[in-house]
């Protein structure tokens, strides 16, 4: 296959991304690929339709509908769990027919009830549907236009849950208006739900051969250059890094990401990176399956990125994309506060005793960490252990207390209902939150989710599992999921997802949804903690330089350093 065989002309390269996905930041994926393919002599456009109003405003009726359907004490994490129901219904939407018109009302009362375990009636779900169905034909209209204005000879979606069903959509609407492009798909859905060498994947290939021509599973920039270039072999559907012998972009000479396409004003920051994979293998975690081998970025290359980033874009503050920031805050942060600039980042970190230590996290702080993002996962001895994710409860404590006092946010995360969590075990989790809650600056909770492929205990666990859905549901849906014959089960598992969020808004830890919760909780941060970086919506302020982490005073505190054994620190 060559570039004049699939009719590739410059300027002729569409990268989209589908809703639905909270816009903070432009599409990494996106911008990544489009600015290593610009130094390959190709012209390309990015797009995000998650900053269309219109088609948005669908997915916010969707949301105020349901929950009205829902009890408040079975709500939980709303606006998490809510992605689970909307990505099937959106799926199943587009599949009904005459054939399944029977079925498909007592389905999607079965998808809202297998996540919030409350009935709804018949009429119900036809206004839900009646909402997908404006939301579907602005999305038609919107898209439609774009190829008229584009007209690409190769389509690329960046994929994710959420945004899977409208991927779909839009690829059969080019493949209808022009069946000369040649449509594209790769993203994150390809490593959990959509996994290598799973049921899903095969099923998903099968039913969407009529308008999906070409699958890229791994690192996308060097696969989509050689897709392009005809270097991969024209017959497969899918392709992995296996096909370029897992050779992966070299992080030393790639340029800052490209968003220039983007409509800036409706992102509070913009993206960067320092590193791609994670050195760790956490059993529940699919991330060093998709990335590969871990690399990283020199520091001086990272501060002269951040440099490049603000003098193109005049953002101050970014989001990385990184794994985690461990392996590289020590070297970083030094070289930030030598560029005599002020740029603030927010990344994620493993909880890591050197976080524990004030000395370091105000350096960090002064060096412009912002938010921390930390996989705390658990309260509970055991079930880290069961998760191998090679921490300690003592650890988790002193990293976050030990950032805080910093100012720095600590957003953090946490597994509910982990296989083999008893209730003790999520007791002890609930604890470790409220001790900690003057120092917590968002709780954010999910329920353990099981996929066939792409965790790293996935073939360990799947003599356990079977499916939740029926095949015929299966058939409108295509994304089968699966349980574990494991305690606790899927109901409990839910149920302390509830719990969990009762919890934390009695504690009064804020659960950020809207532009108004962020404000509150910017504003709470402020009061608990001397040190506190600033308010994001001092960032979106036109004309200001802000520099204050420059002048953060030395906060003099008892401090005991954390000694233990143990052989994974950096």
């Amino acid at each position: 296959m060559t570039n004049d065989s699939i009719g590739i002309k410059p300027g002729k390269i569409l990268l989209v991304l589908l809703p639905f996905w909270t816009p903070q930041i432009p599409p990494m994926g996106i911008s990544c690929i489009k600015s290593f393919l610009n130094r390959c002599g190709y012209s390309v456009k990015g797009v995000d339709a998650n900053v269309e109003l219109d088609i948005r405003e669908g997915y916010d009726l969707y949301q105020q509908q349901l929950k009205e359907y829902i009890p408040e004490d079975k709500q939980g994490n709303f606006g998490s769990l809510i992605n689970d129901v909307w990505q099937n219904h959106m799926m199943a939407h587009i599949h009904n027919d005459d054939e399944n018109k029977a079925h498909y009302l007592e389905m999607v009362k079965e998808l809202v009830y297998k996540v919030f375990f409350t009935p709804i009636t018949d009429h119900q779900v036809l206004e839900l549907s009646r909402l997908l169905t404006i939301t579907y034909t602005r999305l038609e209209t919107w898209f439609l236009a774009l190829l008229e204005k584009e007209n690409p000879a190769v389509l690329g979606v960046s994929a994710f849950i959420g945004t899977l069903p409208a991927s779909l959509f839009v690829c059969r609407l080019a493949k209808k208006h022009d069946p000369r492009i040649i449509t594209v798909m790769g993203g994150g859905v390809f490593y959990d739900q959509l996994g290598i060498g799973t049921p899903n994947l095969d099923f998903f290939l099968e039913k969407t051969g009529d308008y999906l021509d070409k699958v890229i599973i791994g690192e996308g920039e060097i696969l989509f250059l050689k897709f392009l270039q005809g270097k991969l072999p024209a017959h497969q559907r899918v392709y992995t890094l296996k096909d370029i012998d897992h050779e992966v972009v070299d992080l030393s000479r790639v340029e800052i990401p490209d968003v220039s396409d983007f409509r800036l004003e409706y992102y509070p920051c913009v993206g960067a990176y320092a590193s791609r994979s994670c050195p760790f293998q956490c059993n529940f975690c699919s991330d060093p399956v998709m990335w590969g081998t871990y690399r990283k970025k020199s520091p001086r290359q990272v501060a002269a990125e951040f440099t490049r980033l603000y003098e193109t874009y005049r953002y101050q503050l970014f989001i990385m994309t990184d794994l985690l920031m461990n392996p590289l805050i020590e070297e970083l942060a030094p070289e930030l506060i030598k560029s005599g600039c002020s740029f603030y980042f927010d990344c994620p970190m493993r909880v890591w005793d050197k976080a524990g230590d004030i000395e370091n996290t105000m350096l960090w702080r002064r060096a412009g960490y912002y938010r921390v993002e930390m996989g705390c996962e658990s309260g509970s001895p055991r079930v880290l252990q069961l998760m191998n994710k090679r921490i300690t409860v003592e650890q988790t404590r002193a990293a976050i207390s030990g950032l805080a006092l910093a100012g720095i946010k600590t957003t953090t995360y946490w597994v509910i209902g982990y296989p083999g969590e008893t209730e003790a075990d999520f007791r002890m989790t609930l604890d470790l939150v409220e001790e900690l809650k003057d120092d917590i600056y968002e709780a954010m909770n999910n329920a353990f989710w099981y996929y066939p492929g792409g965790q790293v205990h996935s073939s360990v666990w799947r003599e356990k599992s079977f499916p939740l859905f029926s095949e015929k549901t299966r058939n409108m849906i295509l994304l089968q999921q699966w349980l574990l014959d494991m305690e606790p089960g899927r109901e409990e598992r839910y149920r302390r997802v509830n719990r969990f969020v009762r919890h934390i808004e009695k504690l009064g830890i804020p659960d950020i949804i809207t532009l108004q919760d962020l404000y509150r909780a910017d504003e709470r941060w402020k009061k608990l903690h001397k040190n506190a970086v600033p308010p994001l919506v001092e960032f979106k302020k036109e004309g200001i330089y802000i520099d204050e982490n420059k002048y953060i005073d030395q906060i003099e505190t008892v401090h005991t350093q954390l000694r233990h054994d143990d052989d994974w620190g950096f």
